[in-house]
């Protein structure tokens, strides 16, 4: 595939998703306990970038990053229209995460779930009310 602005040039490659975060310590401490790798003192940096599986890339960006290159950005107010997805092992997996999680004060929005789709499937927020679902397939049969 071509890009349309070129017709000898590739298209764009889908490389990284950022999030603006308000407490960086909060939104590592998260996402490494979702196993995701940021490097040491990333606490202390205004932005963050943690490898993806696949050759992805999650970036988090404090708002005072943001605001720096983009002076009228606010937060959005009400629900989110993005949200990461983990696949877990297990269905029992999906339960131990999302327990892990609302154990450790994290917001459980949907608890663990048999969905019709053929998931066990259940979501959580991050600090900054990001949706996070958890998923794994159920048995076939299920």
């Amino acid at each position: 595939m071509t890009s349309p602005s070129s017709p000898t040039s590739p298209a764009p490659r889908f490389a990284v998703i950022g999030l603006v975060v308000s407490d960086p310590a909060a939104s590592l401490a998260f996402y490494r306990r979702l196993g995701l790798v940021f490097p040491e003192g990333a606490e202390e940096q205004p932005h963050v970038e943690a490898e993806l599986p696949g050759g992805l890339i999650l970036a988090l960006d404090t708002e005072e990053t943001v605001r720096s290159y983009h002076p009228e950005w606010r937060p959005p107010a009400g629900g989110g229209r993005v949200s990461l997805a983990f696949r877990c092992a297990t269905p029992a997996e999906v339960d131990a995460v999302y327990e892990d999680l609302v154990g450790a004060g994290y917001h459980g929005e949907l608890k663990p779930w048999d969905a019709f789709w053929g998931q066990r499937y259940a979501v959580v927020h991050d600090p900054d009310g990001n949706g996070v679902d958890l998923f794994a397939p159920l048995p076939a049969g299920e």
